[in-house]
């Protein structure tokens, strides 16, 4: 009886609010034994991935309206390895909570939704006016749309693929995009209708039902041969000779994947209809 007293009064004094934000936010979930656990407080180490991932995009942000271009892009592909740390590390650690995947959606907003949309519009889209605007607004949406969709469908999509572009994929298109073009000496507004039509697509391949290879099922932690350190290497080096094309090729490379990959199943499936046509088989 009076342990049970003694819940309730823990239950009570943590319901009453604080005038700092210290303590604050508590989450249930399921013990072992099926019943609800409350735990006070959040997680550290993931979430600091997390905000320095947010802090990159908002860099990024600046850095645009500064003029620095290749280092608002830069932040954001810095933003793109923080994200990938975050969710490793809070599974390394058994770190997981409720709110780590909301703030780590915000956060994807931020740094793979807004920022890329901005950069891209500042560099090249203002001088098109309010076409610049939509072309912009296609890809925020787009991102929002597809972190949404994801958020919804976490546990039941086939993790080995993600349903559309993947938002990070999508801002190393646009990034990798004003980053190698401007260091090529490019001016945005001379191929601004360009970078619009490419910025769009991006957001419509983050909302399009076409498949994407998502490495999840790549096994990270196992015994690799050597070869395989030597390869890594490889490619460190080869990206390091000039980073901002490489990257760019990469992301161009992996978001044309989807669509062939989706004209490959077509045409075998078209193809296997008609030998079973052919042989007098009924699907």
């Amino acid at each position: 009886m009076s342990d049970k007293l003694e819940r309730d009064k823990q239950y009570e004094s943590d319901e009453i609010p604080s005038l700092l934000p210290i303590d604050e936010h508590i989450e249930e979930e399921s013990g072992p034994d099926g019943r609800k656990v409350r735990h006070k407080g959040i997680y550290l180490l993931p979430n600091l991935f997390t905000t320095a991932a947010l802090f990159s995009g908002f860099y990024a942000i600046v850095s645009a309206m500064d003029g620095n271009f290749a280092n608002a892009s830069i932040a954001i592909f810095v933003a793109m390895v923080l994200d990938g740390l975050d969710g490793r590390v809070a599974r390394l650690t058994n770190t997981q909570s409720a709110f780590g995947a909301e703030y780590d959606s915000l956060s994807d907003m931020v740094a793979f939704g807004v920022a890329p949309a901005l950069v891209a519009f500042t560099w090249a889209l203002s001088d098109l006016g309010k076409a610049g605007w939509v072309f912009a607004f296609i890809y925020v949406a787009g991102a929002a749309l597809r972190l949404a969709r994801f958020n919804t469908h976490i546990g039941s999509d086939d993790k080995r693929y993600f349903t559309g572009l993947a938002s990070p994929s999508a801002a190393g298109l646009v990034a990798g995009m004003v980053w190698a073009l401007s260091d090529f000496g490019i001016e945005g507004g001379d191929i601004s209708l360009l970078v619009g039509i490419l910025t769009a697509l991006g957001g419509l391949l983050m909302v399009s039902n076409l498949r994407y290879y998502s490495f999840k099922d790549l096994d990270v932690k196992g015994r690799v041969p050597f070869f395989v350190i030597l390869l890594v290497v490889l490619v460190f080096a080869v990206i390091s000779t000039d980073p901002s094309r490489i990257l760019w090729f990469i992301f161009i490379v992996y978001s044309l994947s989807g669509p062939v990959q989706a004209v490959w199943r077509l045409r075998k499936r078209e193809s296997s209809g008609t030998v079973a046509s052919d042989t007098g088989e009924t699907k």
